[in-house]
């Protein structure tokens, strides 16, 4: 009954593997003799030719300097008055103490300022504040904020990312918007008056539309902001959604440089040459606990936008560049001519891949 097992074959495993190695043998017989392995597959080559180089820097010294002058033109248009008050909104008696100054609620902070208006300025007329040695890009002070907690209500309770501003101190409740951003609002507000007469100032669309219709929701609204502990900056109306608090939103779209201006607002009528507008500052936030400056800029805009003469004299430079490179590989290359290869040896005894090409015959 008992019948003996049979061990398995190791013919077809040995066969396999034989087929195996021819395989990888006839692969690399392959590759080794392929068209891509030997670099002879079809490939675009350029030349760059004396003529090729020279008329590239020539064409872009052409575009660029006069796009350079135009940038120029445009941002010479623009009218911009700019008037620095960190200082001079400071009471004598405490310009030894600016810190004590602004930190005291005690004293009026509030300061009168005059700016001429230089040329006419046509409407709407922009009113900026700016902010200098304020690092906003700082890593922590960036990420200090929830964008969900911003979105929607649903997530009101979500504070990850916001401390040490993530909830109120006695009662341990979310604060909406959390995080140092929100926190440090800025707070200080102008009034403008010309010959006793006010001007408005229109804060409507200053935010970005993307930022207000997906950032910041319509059902969200400000709780225990700014309500205990420190206070580092404006309230919020508890009583207005996010998504129309759009002094909140611009200030919440953070700069990259330590140097920044910040849209307030604007002024819907016309600004006539030599009219001394009146300013009245309420000096509120403290920027001199860190050597910090504030400036108040009024601004016109043209298709480039603000005054930036950078980018035409960018231009200008990167085309005067180009043409003095063209100049120079010109005169190069009439001093000292290159000579073709064919010159020096016969077609027939070039490598296909070096024909056409240019050195320079050995002297």
């Amino acid at each position: 009954m008992g019948s003996s097992s049979k061990k398995p074959s190791k013919k077809p495993k040995c066969i396999f593997v034989m087929l195996l190695r021819i395989g990888f043998d006839n692969f690399n017989l392959f590759a080794a003799d392929s068209r891509f392995t030997q670099q002879e597959l079809p490939a675009c080559k350029p030349i760059l030719t004396p003529a090729w180089v020279i008329t590239v820097f020539v064409a872009v010294g052409i575009v660029f300097i006069p796009l350079g002058l135009i940038s120029l033109s445009a941002s010479e248009h623009v009218v911009e008055v700019v008037r620095d008050y960190h200082e001079d909104c400071v009471p004598p008696s405490y310009k030894k103490d600016m810190i004590g100054y602004i930190q005291s609620v005690d004293i009026n902070k509030t300061c009168s300022l005059n700016v001429t208006v230089p040329k006419q300025m046509k409407h709407p007329v922009y009113v900026y504040y700016q902010l200098d040695n304020f690092y906003q890009n700082h890593r922590r002070y960036v990420k200090s904020r929830n964008d969900k907690q911003l979105r929607s209500k649903a997530y009101e309770q979500s504070t990850t990312n916001c401390e040490p501003e993530e909830t109120a101190e006695m009662s341990k409740a979310p604060i909406v918007p959390c995080g140092l951003i929100a926190w440090s609002l800025f707070n200080d507000t102008y009034q403008f008056s010309v010959d006793s007469k006010s001007l408005g100032v229109n804060k409507k669309g200053i935010a970005w539309e993307s930022d207000r219709k997906h950032k910041f929701g319509s059902d969200v609204y400000p709780k225990n902001f700014q309500s205990q502990g420190l206070i580092g900056g404006g309230k919020l109306n508890s009583s207005i959604p996010l998504s129309e608090q759009e002094d909140l939103i611009v200030w919440m779209r953070t700069a990259a440089l330590p140097k920044f201006r910040k849209l307030y607002g604007k002024i819907e009528e016309d600004l006539q040459a030599n009219q001394v507008i009146s300013v009245v500052v309420q000096n509120n936030y403290n920027t001199y606990s860190f050597g910090g400056k504030k400036t108040l800029v009024l601004s016109t805009t043209s298709w480039i936008g603000g005054k930036n003469d950078f980018l035409g004299v960018g231009y200008i430079t990167v085309g005067g560049l180009s043409l003095s490179l063209a100049l120079g590989f010109i005169l190069v290359y009439i001093l000292k001519p290159s000579q073709l290869l064919t010159d020096v040896a016969g077609p027939s005894e070039i490598h296909p891949t070096f024909r056409g090409t240019e050195v320079r015959q050995d002297t």
